[in-house]
């Protein structure tokens, strides 16, 4: 029982940071574009760029936890 909530709180760690990376990159974004709307194409390129960095952040973090506690 105590192995499953060390699992599970530590894969909630881990996805939270990706999570608040999504967060505060989309707040940026939908500043920037409130600001400069004919910016709007390079703001959504480098917005896509973030969330997959990010994604992929979580992706790895999980598969390790995972292995770990395997």
């Amino acid at each position: 029982m105590q192995n499953n909530l060390t699992i599970a709180l530590v894969m909630f760690l881990s996805s939270l940071g990706p999570s608040l990376i999504i967060a505060v990159v989309g707040n940026a974004a939908i500043r920037a574009l409130g600001r400069n709307p004919a910016a709007a194409p390079k703001i959504m390129v480098a917005l896509m760029f973030a969330f997959l960095f990010a994604e992929g952040i979580a992706i790895i973090a999980l598969i390790i936890i995972y292995n770990l506690f395997k």
